[in-house]
């Protein structure tokens, strides 16, 4: 008889047990997909937040590599003098002005598009350095026109991580 009631006891037991495993495991489920779904809420929130600052920061440092470009800083910086070491200092003085005041803006783009933005300025200054020992070049007029034929031959460093910056532009907005 006593081994009767414990048969029947566990004919109750083993379904409730059973059926108390199955909710415990639904009720895991559930709180995660609800834990899953409340984080992809708030990333969600927080890039419609952030997505207008990260194009900001892609325009500002499109526009940083435009003014930077040695076609369109030959333009806009006249030399003082006809010194060329002066004008190449000018030069140089006015793309390390342009990159500091962009400087925060890396932190909305990824490392590699700050590298790219990094050899495009070391390029461009090693470019105008390189062109003002060259001995050929006598004056501020002659480096200017010497940086440009430079640019003929050559694609701008600029050029290359500005191509760079549109295609990672392109995989944010996806």
């Amino acid at each position: 008889m006593n081994s009767d009631k414990l048969l029947e006891l566990a004919f109750y037991t083993l379904p409730a047990l059973i059926t108390g495993g199955v909710a415990y495991y639904f009720f895991q489920m559930f709180v995660q997909n609800e834990e899953k779904k409340r984080h992809f809420l708030l990333m969600r929130e927080n890039q419609k937040h952030s997505l207008p600052l990260r194009l900001q920061a892609y325009e500002r440092l499109a526009l940083y590599l435009e003014r930077i470009n040695p076609a369109k800083l030959l333009i806009r910086v006249a030399p003082n003098n006809n010194d060329k070491m002066e004008y190449q200092n000018l030069l140089i003085h006015h793309i390390e002005h342009e990159y500091e005041h962009n400087l925060a803006q890396q932190i909305y783009v990824t490392d590699e598009c700050w590298t790219m933005l990094l050899k495009a300025k070391n390029m461009i200054i090693q470019n105008i350095r390189t062109t003002a020992l060259d001995t050929s070049v006598a004056d501020a007029d002659k480096l200017r026109e010497k940086i440009l034929s430079n640019l003929l031959q050559d694609e701008a460093a600029t050029n290359v991580a500005l191509t760079f910056l549109k295609s990672e532009v392109s995989q944010v907005l996806g």
